[in-house]
C-alpha cells in the first residue's frame, strides 16, 4: 500500500492495552524512540496487532504542540 503521509515509522508492539471501545497501542521504532497510538478495539482485532508484531506509524497532523516546564 502506498499512501501521500510522509511520516511514516516502522516499528514493533510492545505492548497493547484492551478498552471497552478504545485500544492503546504502544510501538518501538529503530531508534528506540516509542509512540504511542490510540485506535478502536476493532482495528487491532482486524489488523491482527500483537505484541512483537511489525507496524508502520503513520504520523499525519496539522499540530504539533510543545511544552516546557
Amino acid at each position: 500500500m502506498r499512501l501521500s503521509a510522509r511520516n511514516q515509522l516502522p516499528g514493533k508492539v510492545t505492548a497493547i492495552e484492551v478498552g471497552a471501545v478504545m485500544t492503546i497501542v504502544k510501538v518501538e521504532l529503530a531508534g528506540g524512540q516509542h509512540v504511542t497510538a490510540t485506535v478502536t478495539k476493532d482495528a487491532v482485532e482486524e489488523l491482527g496487532l500483537a505484541v512483537g508484531s511489525s507496524v508502520t506509524a503513520i504520523i499525519k497532523s496539522t499540530e504539533v504542540m510543545l511544552g516546557i516546564e
